[in-house]
């Protein structure tokens, strides 16, 4: 199955499912990718989250419902995920700008959110860096490890950083980073669980560096297997230009290996780099 054939059966699963529940988990399985990934490459590739899509393809479908049936307003609410009419016209209002019992009216104009379509857009007027790094010996990693809400990871990983900040940890990491050169892997990395396929609602963020010598009695210790890496400079942008633009044709897929978030030191032209495990398809 290829990424578009991924992308479209993750939209099947939607559409079959907008008046029942769904779990976020079941539709990054239907893409055959990880909820941790999933929920990346969606908001990244159409602007908005996977929550707001699915609540906009309700509330459209509801007005639907409501325009062709004589079905009572509160059993269209709760068919479509809603516990009561009034959060049900507070969520149909904002979106449609009109209560629901309006939309009988003759002449009320609706909005229609239709059923996204995935497809390759081939561009070349912006280059896109990136290099491939192949790991030929285990890499050693010493730090700590926080547990990490998936569905909250854009906000939940920030706030550790700043917290490491503010307590003295991340200094910490920076004054035992560089002690044994030996990859470019050398700076302060926040390493995602264990592997890509992130398919948990809560997964280990390691904060840490490369690090040979004994860990601190605070501190534990990670191993990653010899492993080969597409790495892409400026972490929030590379996964938006990783899915859509360069993984579809790169002849590459995701590894089962953590994927790292790597920030440099001062004086590095570049702030932050995305390290993905590939392997060949």
């Amino acid at each position: 199955m290829d990424w578009l054939d991924r992308f479209h059966a993750a939209v099947d699963y939607i559409e079959n499912h907008l008046d029942d529940k769904i779990e976020y988990s079941s539709v990054a399985q239907a893409a055959c990718c990880s909820e941790f990934h999933f929920s990346r490459m969606f908001s990244s590739i159409l602007g908005i989250s996977l929550s707001e899509y699915i609540r906009r393809r309700r509330l459209t479908k509801a007005a639907f419902d409501i325009q062709t049936s004589d079905a009572k307003i509160i059993d269209i609410a709760l068919k479509y995920g809603y516990d009561s009419s009034d959060a049900f016209s507070r969520a149909f209002k904002k979106l449609h700008s009109v209560t629901p019992h309006s939309v009988r009216e003759k002449g009320v104009q609706l909005k229609a959110y239709p059923r996204i379509s995935f497809q390759i857009t081939i561009k070349g007027d912006v280059e896109l860096d990136y290099q491939i790094e192949r790991m030929e010996t285990e890499l050693r990693f010493v730090g700590k490890r926080q547990s990490v809400k998936t569905s909250r990871a854009f906000k939940e990983i920030p706030a550790l950083w700043r917290k490491s900040n503010e307590d003295g940890f991340k200094q910490a990491l920076i004054d035992m980073s560089w002690v044994s050169p030996k990859c470019k892997l050398e700076s302060l990395v926040g390493i995602c669980g264990k592997e890509a396929a992130i398919t948990d609602e809560v997964f280990d963020y390691f904060m840490g560096v490369r690090y040979d010598s004994k860990p601190p009695s605070d501190m534990e210790e990670i191993r990653i297997a010899p492993s080969t890496y597409a790495v892409f400079p400026n972490v929030v942008d590379a996964w938006k230009r990783l899915y859509s633009e360069w993984l579809p044709t790169s002849g590459y897929e995701l590894a089962n290996q953590p994927c790292i978030e790597h920030f440099l030191g001062p004086g590095h032209k570049i702030k932050h780099e995305l390290w993905v495990p590939i392997i060949e398809k």
